[in-house]
């Protein structure tokens, strides 16, 4: 079945963040997976060297969490580093699952507008601070699904991203946000690994990336989770384990779509 799972949050989480019913779903099924904290997240908050944000060294933090060849599990923009690691190394990565994923802004335009957009929201998040910055971020309608949830899930979601550091945040932010990496959609014709997308049925943005991907590559299939949003792991968790623990089970040759 593979090596250990690489699983890889997303901006303002940490390895934290995904919850018991993840970590016991993927045990349960036989999986034992890492859980790391990306650069200013979680451990890694109050990183000050620039360094720290370059994406030498997220790739190594990456590919220090488990013996290489690993599953990469990455949600988000840690399902954005995480195509970066396997397009870069992919005789490292055995199998990939991308939730809630892009590959990046295929247009320089759309890169030098979003870029511009992330800077403004680091400097955002250390004028109004760590409080204010969340209930904001909670607010976006990207995550208005998440509303349904239970109390203490919510309130668990909220202490995470509140233990988070302003100007961490506004660090990664700039550095690893969707506007400064390079996009990989022309790298995805020729991608080997085999791969999983999942993406919520009511995040309709991520549909649509999703589906484009998964045309693209020529080993990927795309898992639509119904009545989910962005976060699919937190939302759906059991469908999500149900699916992951799938794909990573099956023999090679049954990745294919």
């Amino acid at each position: 079945m593979g090596s250990t799972p690489v699983l890889i949050h997303g901006f303002t989480g940490s390895g934290g963040a995904w919850g018991p019913e993840i970590v016991d779903g993927l045990a349960g099924a036989g999986f034992a997976p890492a859980a790391i904290d990306l650069p200013g997240h979680g451990r890694n908050r109050g990183q000050v060297d620039p360094v720290a944000y370059s994406i030498e060294a997220v790739l190594a933090e990456i590919g220090g969490a488990s013996e290489a060849p690993s599953s990469l599990l990455g949600y988000s923009m840690g399902g954005r580093l995480a195509l970066h690691c396997a397009v870069r190394f992919p005789d490292r990565v055995a199998r990939l699952v991308l939730e809630s994923a892009s590959p990046g802004l295929p247009g320089e335009q759309e890169r030098r507008i979003r870029q511009r957009e992330d800077f403004e929201l680091a400097d955002r998040i250390l004028r109004v601070g760590i409080e204010a910055f969340v209930e904001e971020w909670a607010a976006q309608p990207l995550f208005a699904s998440q509303a349904r949830l239970p109390r203490h899930t919510r309130e668990r979601v909220a202490a995470g991203r509140l233990a988070n550091d302003p100007a961490s945040l506004a660090a990664s932010l700039r550095a690893l946000g969707t506007g400064s990496l390079s996009p990989l959609w022309d790298e995805l014709s020729d991608f080997q690994v085999p791969t999983l997308i999942v993406v919520g049925a009511l995040d309709s943005k991520f549909v649509q990336i999703g589906e484009r991907m998964a045309d693209a590559m020529p080993n990927a299939r795309l898992v639509v989770v119904p009545d989910a949003g962005h976060c699919v792991h937190l939302e759906r968790p059991r469908l999500w384990v149900e699916a992951v623990t799938e794909f990573l089970k099956a023999p090679q040759a049954s990745v294919h779509p």
